[in-house]
């Protein structure tokens, strides 16, 4: 029938507009900025770098591989990798980015550098509120703006922080357990070595090392 999509647009408005009157849930609008909507965790943005432990600088997970800055459909990342290495928050000596700047200006929010990332490092922000009058300048987000602990991670995104967390935990779990294994192999090889004897010198000759026969 002409005009039967009009005509069901027209009810379901009706519908939300006499409703709202009764249930909150009909409400289609808030009074925003007063009111803000609940987001979900699919909710994505731009990207953000992930630290854990206290310490920004020592925590960022980041090791400066540079995937997401090639993967990069249009260009935003821009890496420049550290010279040196310095302590993560473990202790572990580690690469780390000397300069990691993204341009929202130009990010389309594809999360390909997400995908892409080893280490879990980059994640998917929410945060929408980033208008300014610097257009250039004030929509280019350095390392430090980039910055956010795990906790926030867990904070917006709960389901997938847990089970990224979860599986960096086994790794981890995985790792120790093989150096373990490796360090219990080394001692058990070095006290079954033999441990050298003086053999018999003869009068007046110097003593010499003979190995202990099995």
């Amino acid at each position: 029938m002409l005009g039967e999509a009009i005509i069901k647009g027209m009810a379901v408005t009706a519908r939300n507009f006499l409703g709202s009157y009764v249930s909150d849930e009909r409400l289609t609008t808030i009074q925003y900025p007063d009111e803000r909507q609940s987001l979900s965790e699919a909710v994505r943005n731009f990207p953000f770098l992930v630290y854990d432990a206290g310490d920004w600088q020592k925590g960022l997970r980041c090791v400066a591989c540079q995937i997401c800055e090639k993967e990069c459909p249009p260009k935003c990342i821009y890496i420049v990798k550290s010279k040196d290495k310095k302590p993560d928050y473990i202790g572990k000596p580690q690469l780390y980015p000397a300069i990691f700047d993204i341009d929202t200006s130009v990010c389309m929010s594809c999360q390909i550098c997400v995908e892409v990332c080893p280490f879990d490092a980059i994640k998917m922000d929410t945060e929408f509120e980033l208008s300014t009058a610097d257009r250039f300048g004030g929509l280019l987000l350095h390392k430090d703006q980039l910055a956010k602990p795990n906790t926030y991670y867990h904070k917006i995104h709960p389901t997938e922080a847990g089970e990224v967390d979860a599986r960096l935990a086994a790794e981890k779990a995985k790792v120790e357990a093989k150096a373990k294994a490796d360090a219990e192999a080394k001692a058990k090889a070095a006290a079954a070595k033999p441990a050298p004897v003086l053999a018999a010198a003869a009068p007046g000759a110097a003593p010499s090392l003979a190995a202990k026969p099995a």
